[in-house]
């Protein structure tokens, strides 16, 4: 069984508090142990295409993962997810063109921002079921992809912000330089997917799964619906905007496909390919999307085609994502061998 198939059999709060601290632990050191590996990367790789595919992938990865932290844990299929991650770029953009201020300074005041967006927008949309919670959030994100086109003398418009990001230098981290970019890119990843961790195994994300598994029933137990969906929509939602900020950082602005529905879309894709009922799968449909589409792009121009014959693989053929397809693999596996 999956990660979360194997927590539907227990009471969603009966969270083994003995040995949360002993799997934080394991987890931070988990965390530190990527963290070094990817650190020394360029010291081994001088290439900067597989620096950029890093850099690429911890803007995507912490947006597909913060996604999924709605759609596998709590059951909320966000259509508009990607207006956060649009929001992450745009507001970080402005703030450093328009005020000059630090840049830790312009991260924090960007996830206030996002916070603040979000918690308007969540209170509205947490309230409808399914397909119109779905829909109500595209709506939004179509909403905010509409203003970056019209606000020309703040966006730029269909042309983005252009003239480059400012990048002053802090504590002695130039991210004007490359490896300084990626090095603090993979800290906002590993740092971040710790963070959505700890979230998904505390006594809040068990929580989620009731609710996502039966709202009925965890609003009768005395669980506040609304406020717990309320709450995950605004992290995931802040977790997003970070993906946007490194984006941002990468491509010295921001650009309106940022906030299109596509990347919501791309989202969605990318959990199917990597499975939603694992942690870590996210992650690897984020790897594996971004080396589909280096690929194909590479080869062909029917890229599009490609990618839609892949959609049909894994909801035809696997019906499941590769992570979850290859943890059951594993788990049928031992059962097998235990025999």
């Amino acid at each position: 069984m999956t990660e979360l198939q194997a927590e539907q059999g227990a009471p969603a709060l009966d969270v083994p508090h003995t040995e949360a601290k002993p799997r934080r632990n394991r987890d931070a050191l988990i965390a530190l142990a990527v963290f070094v590996v990817l650190a020394l990367l360029p010291m081994v790789f001088s290439s900067k295409l597989l620096l950029d595919f890093v850099i690429r992938c911890a803007a995507y990865g912490l947006f597909a993962t913060s996604l999924n932290l709605l759609v596998g844990y709590t059951g909320l299929t966000s259509f508009g997810h990607g207006m956060f991650f649009g929001l992450g770029a745009y507001g970080f953009g402005l703030m450093m063109q328009k005020t000059g201020v630090p840049i830790p300074v312009a991260f924090v005041a960007t996830l206030v921002i996002t916070f603040v967006v979000a918690l308007v927008i969540g209170a509205i949309c947490v309230r409808l079921k399914e397909i119109y919670f779905a829909f109500v959030t595209l709506a939004f994100q179509m909403l905010i992809h509409s203003t970056i086109l019209s606000w020309v003398s703040l966006t730029g418009g269909d042309q983005g912000l252009r003239g480059g990001i400012p990048r002053p230098a802090f504590f002695g981290i130039d991210l004007s330089n490359h490896v300084h970019l990626y090095i603090t890119s993979c800290a906002l990843l590993v740092i971040g997917l710790l963070l959505m961790r700890q979230i998904a195994q505390s006594p809040f994300g068990y929580t989620l799964r009731m609710i996502r598994d039966n709202a009925s029933r965890a609003s009768f137990v005395g669980i506040d619906v609304w406020r717990a969906k309320l709450t995950i929509f605004v992290l995931a939602a802040m977790f997003a905007s970070t993906g946007g900020v490194i984006m941002a950082l990468f491509v010295s602005g921001a650009y309106p496909e940022f906030a299109y529905w596509t990347i919501s879309g791309e989202g969605i894709f990318i959990n199917m390919l990597g499975g939603v009922t694992t942690f870590l799968g996210p992650m690897v449909g984020t790897v594996l999307l971004l080396i589909l589409n280096d690929t194909v792009t590479r080869w062909t121009d029917y890229h599009g085609i490609v990618l839609g014959i892949v959609i049909l693989f894994f909801a035809i053929g696997l019906r499941k994502g590769l992570m979850d397809f290859v943890v059951e693999w594993y788990a049928r596996r031992r059962e097998g061998s235990g025999k």
